[in-house]
Protein backbone atom coordinates (compact mmCIF):
# COMPACT_ATOMS: atom_id res chain seq x y z
CA UNK A 1 0.00 0.00 0.00
CA UNK A 2 2.53 2.37 0.80
CA UNK A 3 4.43 2.21 -2.95
CA UNK A 4 1.36 2.46 -3.97
CA UNK A 5 1.02 5.87 -2.11
CA UNK A 6 4.54 6.73 -3.08
CA UNK A 7 3.96 5.96 -7.05
CA UNK A 8 0.87 7.74 -7.29
CA UNK A 9 3.23 10.99 -5.85
CA UNK A 10 5.70 10.33 -8.30
CA UNK A 11 3.10 10.22 -10.86
CA UNK A 12 1.43 13.22 -10.12
CA UNK A 13 4.72 15.16 -9.39
CA UNK A 14 6.09 14.18 -12.74
CA UNK A 15 2.89 15.69 -14.72
CA UNK A 16 3.16 19.19 -12.43
CA UNK A 17 6.25 19.46 -13.99
CA UNK A 18 5.41 18.68 -17.60
CA UNK A 19 2.61 21.38 -17.25
CA UNK A 20 5.25 24.15 -16.57
CA UNK A 21 7.13 23.04 -19.52
CA UNK A 22 4.53 23.79 -22.38
CA UNK A 23 4.27 27.49 -21.22
CA UNK A 24 6.97 29.61 -23.91
CA UNK A 25 8.02 33.37 -23.94
CA UNK A 26 6.56 35.09 -26.54
CA UNK A 27 8.44 38.59 -27.97
CA UNK A 28 6.21 41.45 -28.50
CA UNK A 29 6.28 44.86 -30.42
CA UNK A 30 5.39 47.20 -27.98
CA UNK A 31 4.32 50.78 -29.08
CA UNK A 32 7.86 52.07 -28.48
CA UNK A 33 9.45 49.52 -31.11
CA UNK A 34 6.61 49.93 -33.51
CA UNK A 35 7.79 53.92 -32.99
CA UNK A 36 11.21 53.14 -33.79
CA UNK A 37 10.45 51.06 -36.69
CA UNK A 38 8.10 53.96 -38.22
CA UNK A 39 11.26 56.15 -37.35
CA UNK A 40 13.54 54.17 -39.09
CA UNK A 41 11.56 54.01 -42.62
CA UNK A 42 10.94 58.11 -42.32
CA UNK A 43 14.45 58.62 -42.20
CA UNK A 44 15.04 56.17 -45.00
CA UNK A 45 12.67 57.80 -47.39
CA UNK A 46 14.12 60.86 -46.60
CA UNK A 47 17.86 60.01 -47.77
CA UNK A 48 15.94 58.46 -51.27
CA UNK A 49 14.39 61.79 -51.44
CA UNK A 50 11.43 59.99 -51.40
CA UNK A 51 7.72 60.72 -49.35
CA UNK A 52 6.02 57.20 -48.19
CA UNK A 53 3.08 55.78 -46.12
CA UNK A 54 4.56 53.42 -43.68
CA UNK A 55 2.40 51.24 -41.44
CA UNK A 56 3.82 48.98 -38.48
CA UNK A 57 2.04 45.88 -37.53
CA UNK A 58 1.53 42.96 -34.97
CA UNK A 59 2.21 39.51 -35.74
CA UNK A 60 -1.92 39.47 -36.30
CA UNK A 61 -1.75 42.28 -38.50
CA UNK A 62 -3.43 44.78 -36.33
CA UNK A 63 -1.88 48.27 -37.01
CA UNK A 64 0.60 49.86 -33.62
CA UNK A 65 1.86 52.93 -35.66
CA UNK A 66 1.35 54.79 -39.13
CA UNK A 67 2.87 57.70 -40.39
CA UNK A 68 1.73 59.41 -44.38
CA UNK A 69 4.41 61.74 -45.33
CA UNK A 70 3.30 64.95 -46.73
CA UNK A 71 3.05 64.62 -50.72
CA UNK A 72 1.82 61.16 -50.90
CA UNK A 73 -0.91 59.64 -52.91
CA UNK A 74 -3.80 59.22 -50.85
CA UNK A 75 -4.45 55.29 -52.01
CA UNK A 76 -0.83 54.84 -50.61
CA UNK A 77 -1.69 54.51 -46.77
CA UNK A 78 -4.20 51.36 -47.46
CA UNK A 79 -1.53 50.07 -49.71
CA UNK A 80 1.08 50.27 -47.17
CA UNK A 81 -1.15 48.83 -43.97
CA UNK A 82 -1.95 45.96 -46.15
CA UNK A 83 1.32 45.30 -46.99
CA UNK A 84 2.62 45.49 -43.44
CA UNK A 85 -0.29 42.82 -42.43
CA UNK A 86 -0.17 40.35 -45.58
CA UNK A 87 3.79 40.30 -44.13
CA UNK A 88 2.99 39.72 -40.54
CA UNK A 89 0.18 37.01 -41.49
CA UNK A 90 2.34 34.94 -44.01
CA UNK A 91 5.20 35.57 -42.01
CA UNK A 92 7.46 36.60 -45.21
CA UNK A 93 8.19 39.26 -47.28
CA UNK A 94 5.39 40.90 -49.65
CA UNK A 95 8.53 40.58 -52.63
CA UNK A 96 8.38 36.75 -52.58
CA UNK A 97 4.56 36.54 -53.01
CA UNK A 98 4.71 38.97 -55.80
CA UNK A 99 7.85 37.27 -57.75
CA UNK A 100 5.92 33.71 -56.99
CA UNK A 101 2.69 35.79 -58.77
CA UNK A 102 4.70 36.74 -61.64
CA UNK A 103 6.25 32.84 -61.97
CA UNK A 104 2.81 31.47 -62.45
CA UNK A 105 1.26 31.41 -58.75
CA UNK A 106 -1.89 32.58 -59.91
CA UNK A 107 -3.70 31.27 -56.84
CA UNK A 108 -2.23 33.97 -54.54
CA UNK A 109 -4.18 36.40 -56.35
CA UNK A 110 -7.08 34.96 -55.40
CA UNK A 111 -6.09 34.78 -51.68
CA UNK A 112 -7.30 38.45 -50.54
CA UNK A 113 -3.79 39.32 -49.56
CA UNK A 114 -1.59 42.21 -50.53
CA UNK A 115 1.08 40.79 -53.47
CA UNK A 116 2.37 44.04 -53.85
CA UNK A 117 6.36 44.46 -52.59
CA UNK A 118 6.93 46.83 -49.89
CA UNK A 119 6.15 44.42 -46.71
CA UNK A 120 8.87 42.67 -44.88
CA UNK A 121 8.32 41.01 -41.50
CA UNK A 122 10.52 42.48 -38.53
CA UNK A 123 12.29 39.70 -36.63
CA UNK A 124 13.94 39.32 -33.27
CA UNK A 125 16.12 36.19 -32.29
CA UNK A 126 14.08 35.02 -35.80
CA UNK A 127 10.68 35.09 -34.54
CA UNK A 128 8.26 37.45 -36.24
CA UNK A 129 6.94 40.18 -33.73
CA UNK A 130 5.19 42.47 -36.14
CA UNK A 131 6.01 43.45 -40.02
CA UNK A 132 6.18 47.13 -41.91
CA UNK A 133 5.09 48.10 -45.06
CA UNK A 134 5.78 51.10 -46.56
CA UNK A 135 3.86 52.72 -50.04
CA UNK A 136 5.49 55.26 -52.24
CA UNK A 137 5.85 55.96 -56.02
CA UNK A 138 8.13 52.70 -56.83
CA UNK A 139 8.37 48.91 -55.59
CA UNK A 140 12.12 49.05 -55.54
CA UNK A 141 11.86 51.60 -52.59
CA UNK A 142 9.23 50.61 -50.91
CA UNK A 143 11.00 47.26 -50.23
CA UNK A 144 14.88 49.21 -49.97
CA UNK A 145 12.60 51.14 -47.07
CA UNK A 146 10.69 48.70 -45.66
CA UNK A 147 13.68 46.35 -45.15
CA UNK A 148 15.85 49.59 -43.58
CA UNK A 149 13.07 49.89 -41.25
CA UNK A 150 12.42 45.89 -40.72
CA UNK A 151 16.16 45.76 -39.11
CA UNK A 152 16.44 48.55 -36.93
CA UNK A 153 14.84 46.49 -33.78
CA UNK A 154 17.30 45.41 -30.99
CA UNK A 155 15.45 42.97 -27.79
CA UNK A 156 15.39 46.61 -25.96
CA UNK A 157 11.17 47.53 -27.19
CA UNK A 158 10.38 44.47 -27.27
CA UNK A 159 8.80 42.80 -24.18
CA UNK A 160 8.71 38.66 -23.26
CA UNK A 161 5.55 37.70 -21.67
CA UNK A 162 4.13 34.21 -21.31
CA UNK A 163 1.89 32.91 -23.36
Amino acid sequence: MKKLGISIGVFATFFCFSVGAQTANVLTLDQAGATKVLQAAEESAEQRNATAAVAVVDPAGDLLAFRRMDGVRPASGDLAIEKARTAARLQRPTEEIEDNINRGRTAFVTAGIAALRGGVPIRVNGQVVGAVGVASLSKETDTAIANAAAVTLNPSPITTRPR
